[in-house]
């Protein structure tokens, strides 16, 4: 449960991603969110209900500058 003031979006939330962070892996590339939500560095998410959202970096074209 949330007790940030206001509340953190739910992991359900389209906004999920803007719950605080409570404990992150580094170097290893996650961070776990108030709202159960765990986050990779490559924008993928797996949601508390075991749903995995695939990473949604934008795709450069070859020799394109990112």
């Amino acid at each position: 449960m949330c007790r940030h003031n206001p509340p953190c979006p739910t992991a359900e939330a389209p906004d999920r991603e803007a719950a605080q962070v409570i404990a992150h892996g580094g170097v290893q590339g996650w961070a776990l969110l108030c709202n159960q939500v765990l986050i990779f560095d490559d924008t993928g998410e797996l949601l508390p209900n075991g749903k995995i959202i695939a990473p949604r970096r934008p795709i450069c074209a070859p020799g394109a500058r990112a």
